[in-house]
């Protein structure tokens, strides 16, 4: 199946510090290819994967669940792991999920975490009715392009597949439960409107985490999909600065010039 325009995975090996970048529910690593571009601009390894199911149609979504997604933003940090001395993970939405679920894992391996508009449950009375629902009903209209800036898109599906929304829903379950085991630095970003994740999310997240060096920065001028959105320069900067703080040598290897 043909990936959609702009859809694909991007990587770039740069130097000796690591970062994971992982996409959102029903979106693509579109929305996140500016950060990890930057970011591979000031000289880190970048991997930006295509998760399971996502980025050609919504059909073929429905047929793959949390563990997929998971499965391979596991398997990136352990091929970063192989490669750099020291990894970071970052992620919008639910990839901000799946980043602090690989940080409660991992331990060690992961030196720290930068988040924007990380998920952490599921609201709403149709959150409730996704265990029969999902058996009706295949789909529902879609979350993707929640952006102020005119003229920003996102790619992604126009449909959320109700089976991988039960899925997800049941994912950020277990991860509520394994918050406490994050303890590296954390830098949270999340936007003071946003109609896809609300609000609550990030600061139970804070709440739960047992980090002690912890970062929170409010995007006042941004919807969910912050990294395409007007505060975009800034979630990009501020990350970088917070890795170069935990790791001094980033610095020191200069700017990478390829793609």
């Amino acid at each position: 199946m043909p990936v959609l325009p702009g859809a694909e995975p991007y990587r770039h090996d740069g130097g000796e510090t690591g970062v994971l970048v992982c996409h959102g529910f029903t979106g693509t690593p579109q929305s996140m290819r500016p950060w990890a571009e930057y970011l591979a601009a000031q000289g880190l390894t970048v991997s930006l994967p295509l998760l399971p199911g996502h980025g050609t149609r919504w059909e073929d979504m429905a047929v793959t669940g949390w563990q997929d997604w998971y499965a391979e933003v596991d398997r990136e940090l352990t091929a970063l792991t192989e490669r750099c001395a020291r990894v970071f993970v970052c992620g919008l939405s639910m990839g901000g999920a799946l980043a602090l679920r690989l940080a409660a894992l991992h331990g060690e391996a992961v030196s720290g975490v930068a988040v924007v508009n990380p998920l952490n449950r599921i609201h709403g009375l149709a959150a409730q009715a996704l265990p029969v629902l999902r058996h009706l009903v295949p789909t529902t209209k879609g979350l993707v392009g929640d952006i102020v800036k005119p003229g920003a898109t996102e790619v992604g599906y126009d449909r959320v597949p109700l089976h991988a929304a039960y899925s997800l829903r049941r994912f950020t379950q277990r991860l509520d439960g394994e918050l406490p085991q994050v303890t590296q630095p954390l830098l949270l970003m999340h936007s003071t409107v946003d109609h896809v994740v609300s609000p609550a999310d990030s600061a139970r997240i804070l709440s739960r985490v047992s980090s002690t060096d912890v970062t929170e920065i409010l995007l006042e001028h941004s919807y969910h999909v912050a990294t395409l959105d007007h505060d975009a320069d800034r979630i990009f900067e501020e990350s970088y600065a917070f890795f170069a703080r935990l790791a001094p040598s980033l610095g020191k290897e200069g700017t990478a010039t390829g793609g």
